[in-house]
């Protein structure tokens, strides 16, 4: 299969450069809006040699998984644009229930998979991370800004020894390729782009996000740098941060940080 752009991307002007291999799809679309590039186009590939996640962690792409970035130039503040991450949350996520439930339908007598979205930028299947999502922002011409959402999922392979246990869809049982996923995700990202709205659709964003979101309600310890803030997983607010209720019943706002639900609160925030 080749990677290809569905009617709903298409019809709405959104453009493709896929790749056989590539270092980074989000530092490609960076180098392109830098050029000049408007967007909205999509960065595909089925092999990354030198992605990265968060706080700079290499996200190596193995033949097979799919590396896949957003580029939309903007006219929104860096705040506004952040929260776009919890959209492509959204957009993965139902591309994911859609696929499972088509392979589901193939395996009779097999319960569908549980995706959950996993804050800031994580989404499971069975408690397992399965994908993550990188955004950077940067100005360029015309005081726009250069928003590069990267999503990467694990297809066929997940990595070892992660802070949180990672899975494929092919162990989870789910047969399909890198490029059927991008078509559903690029098709997906055009209806939870469309209710963002440019952050103007955040409210709505939020609360599907939390309908789908993991540990509602649950301990979690959050590690930022040296400092440790432990409670209950309450809420997001209107900002997309994460709101922990203290033991003493603060509601503390948490802007970044890395998250330990459960059993792993103690012991991830130790």
């Amino acid at each position: 299969m080749t990677f290809t752009l569905g009617p709903k991307a298409t019809s709405a002007g959104y453009k493709l450069a896929a790749f056989d291999q590539i270092g980074s799809t989000n530092a490609e679309a960076m180098v392109r809006a830098r050029d000049g590039e408007s967007g909205p186009t999509w960065f595909a590939t089925t092999e990354q040699t030198a992605g990265r996640g968060r706080r700079q962690r290499a996200w190596v792409a193995p033949r097979g998984n799919l590396a896949s970035s957003i580029l939309e130039v903007m006219d929104v503040s860096p705040a506004v644009a952040a929260t776009l991450g919890f959209a492509a949350g959204l957009s993965l996520e139902s591309a994911l229930q859609k696929l499972s439930i088509e392979a589901n339908m193939r395996r009779a007598g097999t319960e569908p998979l549980q995706f959950a979205l996993k804050w800031p930028n994580d989404v499971l299947a069975e408690r397992q991370k399965l994908a993550g999502i990188l955004l950077e922002a940067e100005a360029v011409a015309g005081n726009r800004l250069a928003v590069v959402v990267g999503i990467g999922t694990n297809v066929v392979a997940a990595p070892e020894g992660t802070p949180t246990p990672a899975t494929s869809l092919a162990a989870l049982g789910v047969q399909v390729g890198a490029e059927e996923l991008f078509k559903a995700l690029a098709e997906a990202w055009v209806e939870f782009r469309g209710i963002w709205d440019n952050g103007r659709g955040f409210g709505e964003i939020r609360k599907l996000w939390l309908e789908r979101a993991f540990g509602v309600g649950e301990r979690v310890a959050i590690q930022t740098g040296t400092t440790k803030v432990e409670g209950t997983f309450d809420t997001i607010d209107d900002t997309g941060c994460l709101i922990v209720r203290t033991a003493d019943g603060r509601r503390m706002p948490i802007t970044a940080g890395e998250v330990y639900f459960g059993t792993a609160a103690s012991v991830g925030a130790a």
